[in-house]
């Protein structure tokens, strides 16, 4: 086969991802995983039997419709007028996806040219570099810099070149848990209105905001014709196996994802597709009982690992905690996460690798607080004894 290597050289370097490294040694070690976002108990019961219904009496067992089922497009519009006086047309302006995954790639993929400049806040969900990679695309990082991980607004808009095509924005944030404010977002959206820019938005963690609220970016002057907002179930309903995510957007930008989203997975999710229909329509006494839950664990988990030695930064939204292993004596987060299970039997990430400048986030070290509380409570323990 010659020398060439076998991988795309745009994906070189991008071979396991540090959560499947991580999850494998929570597995080998017997250890507690706070690396990887997923809860360890399930989403509300009547939801999960609206799954089981759908199943038994045939709906979705056989291909859904490409853009998604109508039931599940007419709620997410629905979601989309109830939290935020966002209107959006069911038929033309949501497309259903195999999580929000499958959306940022078939977004990217749609809307970028090779050569195109793509900036996006820096940690960044590893996601984003692959799938601009794919599209040969080039991503230009706006670092959110410890301790307050605020983006610097005249630093992003010196980064807007004649090249740059797209902003991607996640608020709330993975990893640090920032949450933009209106004010931030009103000069981001000034911005990409000035330099006619596109702007995707990921918002899967939008129902998990535990200091100020979240914005759709969409809703401000001028934003709604050129964002894709993205968002999805399993962070919101603890049914992150399901993998059923949204697009909402204009009728061409929705029309442009579309194109690429059918040759990916074509469809997916059909039964449960029809419960997360069913979930988004739950009472308002569910999405805040669910984020004060969060909250609960949240700070359980920052009193803790406080107590243990890390330096905390409480984030405002989001399943995660940053910390900075500094005051520990250590400085790699990459190595000390690595040793973490064998020590005391917990597993994180490492920030680094969410980062293309390693050396800012070298000592950050994230833990997910999206479990049980004695679970909790255990980890914190075991990390008292590191």
């Amino acid at each position: 086969m010659g020398a060439r290597p076998l991988l795309n050289r745009r994906l070189a370097g991008m071979g396991t991802t540090i959560f499947a490294e991580m999850s494998a040694l929570a597995t080998a070690t017997g250890a507690i995983n706070l690396g990887q976002g997923f809860p360890d108990t399930d989403g509300p019961q009547e939801v999960r039997e609206a799954a089981v219904r759908a199943l038994r009496e045939g709906r979705g067992n056989q291909y859904p419709p490409g853009p998604g089922i109508p039931e599940l497009r007419t709620a997410v519009a629905e979601h989309q007028q109830r939290f935020y006086g966002l209107t959006y047309d069911p038929d033309r302006e949501v497309l259903v996806t195999a999580g929000a995954t499958e959306a940022i790639a078939a977004a990217l993929l749609a809307l970028l040219e090779p050569g195109d400049e793509v900036i996006a806040f820096e940690p960044f969900y590893d996601s984003y570099a692959a799938c601009i990679a794919m599209a040969g695309a080039v991503r230009v990082p706006l670092t959110l810099r410890q301790p307050a991980f605020r983006p610097d607004l005249d630093e992003l808009r010196s980064l807007v070149t004649p090249r740059t095509r797209l902003l991607l924005i996640n608020t709330p944030h993975n990893p640090t848990g920032t949450v933009l404010t209106p004010e931030e977002l009103a000069a981001i959206a000034e911005l990409a209105v000035e330099h006619d820019l596109l702007v995707i938005t990921d918002e899967v963690y939008e129902h998990l905001v535990f200091a100020g609220a979240h914005h759709p970016l969409a809703a401000l002057p001028g934003m709604r014709e050129r964002t894709v907002a993205i968002s999805s179930a399993g962070k919101t309903f603890s049914f992150t196996g399901w993998k059923v995510g949204w697009v909402t957007g204009s009728p061409e930008l929705v029309a442009a994802v579309r194109t690429v989203k059918q040759y990916l997975t074509y469809v997916s999710a059909g039964p449960f597709q029809y419960a997360v229909a069913e979930a988004l329509r739950l009472p308002d006494a569910y999405y805040a009982d669910f984020r004060a839950e969060l909250r609960r664990k949240r700070d359980l988990l920052a009193t803790g690992l406080t107590e243990a030695g890390f330096r905390v930064f409480e984030p405002q939204g989001t399943y995660f905690i940053t910390t900075d292993i500094t005051p520990l004596g250590e400085t790699d987060g990459i190595e000390f996460c690595r040793e973490l299970p064998g020590r005391c039997g917990v597993v994180a990430i490492p920030n680094a690798v969410f980062y293309d400048n390693t050396e800012i986030g070298r000592s950050q070290v994230r833990f997910a607080f999206c479990k049980r509380e004695s679970v909790l409570r255990e980890a914190v323990e075991r990390l008292h004894r590191r």
